[in-house]
């Protein structure tokens, strides 16, 4: 999977290079991005991040659209400096004009949301419950508490969970 993408964001460099006649600075590529970001261009540390699983589920488009997404942010940054618009109009003539592609701001791909469980809380005098997530059932845990907006008893866990 990694020499793919690693082969398309050299050849975008490359492309870039032709395009403006000058050299680039060459980024380390890492794939340790989760959640809804397919990547995500670091300015100052010269570093891009890819999702590997929206690039596994989508890799044709991610291929050619994200990653010259993301090499057009690092281009811009090395072109016209720290004062310009992240989606400006720099970043547009590199995605229009080197690498031929519309200039999107946000990718289309399906997002899987993770399962997450739930930690059930009560107070007597409500008839609902009030689902922690796993974060705030550990703060409970180690002593923090959260009481009921209605009567300020304290919430307490129910020993249920449930999965959304």
């Amino acid at each position: 999977m990694p020499e793919q993408l690693n082969s398309r964001v050299e050849s975008c460099f490359k492309q870039a290079e032709d395009f403006f006649k000058r050299p680039f600075k060459r980024p380390v590529v890492s794939f340790k991005l989760r959640g809804q970001k397919a990547g995500v261009a670091h300015l100052h540390e010269n570093l891009l991040r890819f999702n590997p699983q929206l690039y596994r589920e989508n890799a044709e488009d991610f291929l050619k659209q994200t990653v010259a997404h993301e090499v057009a942010h690092l281009v811009a940054h090395q072109l016209f400096g720290d004062s310009i618009q992240p989606h400006g109009e720099e970043w547009q003539l590199i995605m229009r004009g080197v690498y031929e592609l519309p200039p999107h701001r946000c990718h289309t791909y399906e997002i899987k949301r993770r399962r997450a469980t739930r930690y059930i809380y009560r107070c007597p005098c409500v008839d609902s419950d009030f689902a922690f997530s796993a974060q705030r059932h550990n703060l409970v845990r180690q002593g923090r508490r959260y009481l009921c907006r209605r009567c300020r008893h304290t919430l307490e866990y129910s020993g249920e969970t449930r999965v959304e």
